[in-house]
């Protein structure tokens, strides 16, 4: 693959994941701060919806995948994005219990690491994506 179609899967895995992060901030506000659901619990909730909304974007627009093994392909998906969750949570607990950093200001620092890890993992074994 050329450096151009890498710098466009990175936009497009960008965007998908802005997007993504649009849901889950919203889901996460509309349970924590209007349900009363607990933190995490919400950001939880907030992060299922992401990952279906990532996972149909990046299959059909950011890897235009055609595998027809679309159930072995979500659940690549859902496994990474399982770990990332893991690394996303013990970000969101570091910068917000340890570091007393407002609640948004950590998910948002612990959504830019994990971009990293989603992209690259994502990219090399669910999407057969080679650099």
């Amino acid at each position: 693959m050329n450096f151009s179609d890498l710098i466009s899967k990175v936009f497009r895995f960008g965007l998908t994941g802005f997007i993504g992060f649009v849901i889950d901030f919203a889901i996460t506000y509309l349970c924590k701060e209007k349900l009363h659901i607990n933190k995490f619990v919400s950001n939880g909730l907030g992060f299922v919806f992401a990952v279906i909304n990532n996972f149909i974007l990046n299959r059909t627009w950011t890897f235009e995948s055609t595998d027809p093994a679309i159930v072995r392909q979500f659940s690549l998906f859902l496994a990474i994005s399982v770990i990332g969750l893991a690394i996303y949570t013990g970000l969101l607990y570091f910068f917000n219990v340890k570091k007393k950093k407002r609640f948004y200001l950590s998910k948002l620092l612990a959504v830019m690491v994990v971009f990293i890890w989603n992209f690259t993992a994502n990219s090399l074994i669910t999407f057969h994506y080679a650099f």
